[in-house]
């Protein structure tokens, strides 16, 4: 009895594991094809045995890892779009609850476009996010800054002259895509791929329909990428295709980035942004201005409060 083989079976059943990131199948298509390159070598040998050997390895070889991937399929179930939901709103909570006063690094340039001009500004700062718990427990986040230097030279202040500029990021980024706006958005959650983000894509539900306590109070969409192993926002994008940048200037197309990374703090990691990235491009074409925001924030730090008691002096005594 002869057993028929493809030598080129296994080269090709590897590259297609590869494409799916099955690597166990990979290893197992390498040996298969070791082994029955032998056994065709050896066509001119009577031991038929050995071949039979060969074979039996083969499909315990195969049954090890099909069964090990099966296996682990099962007991990795894919996560629905609520409980993905329920893992961002706990993030969201322990954010709220948990992140401490910080301050950090912030470079931004800014530039507005119009026509043959050209307005632009890069600003250094130290960032500074204060929680402030109210009367009703929940939290405000406060954000600030103390400028540095602007276009290189020193400066002073606490506000971020333009031409264009984005705040909130901190104290409502996370927000859009949440259990708690679930009233305000439509979610989709993109086919899951193994080894990649899970993808959440969101829309704003029609303005008549939609509470006036949404985060995103515009109409807009995005998605975000979603970290598998912390279920963490790794970055989002969104559009708001009717925004206003200012009241009398003409409605724009807005995009926005936001990459967030994690970041030590207190002992604790929260993930936080670390570039922005913001474009407002004009809908007429008797509208050439063209507005930007891009923001890089490092070298993150929890805010200390220090206290010192000062010795009592005789020489000040009250007499």
């Amino acid at each position: 009895m002869t057993a028929w083989y493809d030598p080129g079976l296994s080269p090709v059943l590897a590259v297609r594991c590869a494409e799916h990131g099955n690597w166990g199948l990979i290893v197992a298509s390498v040996i298969i094809f070791v082994m029955l390159t032998s056994i065709s070598g050896e066509d001119q040998m009577d031991d038929r045995r050995q071949a039979r050997d060969y074979r039996l390895a083969v499909i315990v070889l195969l049954y090890t890892f099909l069964g090990s991937d099966l296996v682990r399929a099962q007991q990795t179930p894919q996560p629905t779009l609520d409980e993905i939901l329920l893992r961002l709103e706990n993030n969201l909570h322990h954010y709220d609850s948990q992140v401490p006063n910080f301050f950090c690094d912030e470079h931004v340039a800014s530039l507005m476009v119009y026509g043959k001009k050209r307005q632009s500004s890069v600003t250094d700062s130290v960032f500074r996010l204060k929680r402030v718990l109210n009367l009703d427990q929940a939290t405000t986040f406060i954000e600030s800054r103390e400028i540095k230097t602007v276009n290189g030279i020193p400066a002073v202040g606490t506000h971020i002259s333009g031409p264009s500029i984005l705040t909130g990021v901190f104290s409502g980024g996370l927000d859009t895509v949440s259990l708690s706006q679930k009233a305000c958005m439509r979610y989709t959650l993109l086919p899951i791929r193994p080894g990649e983000p899970y993808i959440v894509q969101f829309a704003t539900l029609p303005g008549n329909h939609r509470p006036p306590d949404c985060v995103l109070r515009e109409d807009g969409s995005g998605q975000v990428f979603i970290d598998p192993a912390t279920m963490q926002v790794k970055r989002m994008e969104a559009i708001v295709p009717h925004h206003i940048i200012l009241p009398t200037q003409t409605v724009d197309v807005w995009r926005i980035t936001i990459d967030y990374s994690p970041i030590l703090l207190g002992g604790q990691t929260f993930w936080m942004p670390t570039k922005i990235t913001s474009r407002a491009t004009p809908t007429a074409d008797d509208d050439l201005a063209i507005w930007s925001f891009d923001a890089s924030y490092t070298n993150y730090h929890k805010l200390e409060v220090t206290s010192y008691i000062l010795p009592f002096s005789n020489s000040t005594a009250p007499r």
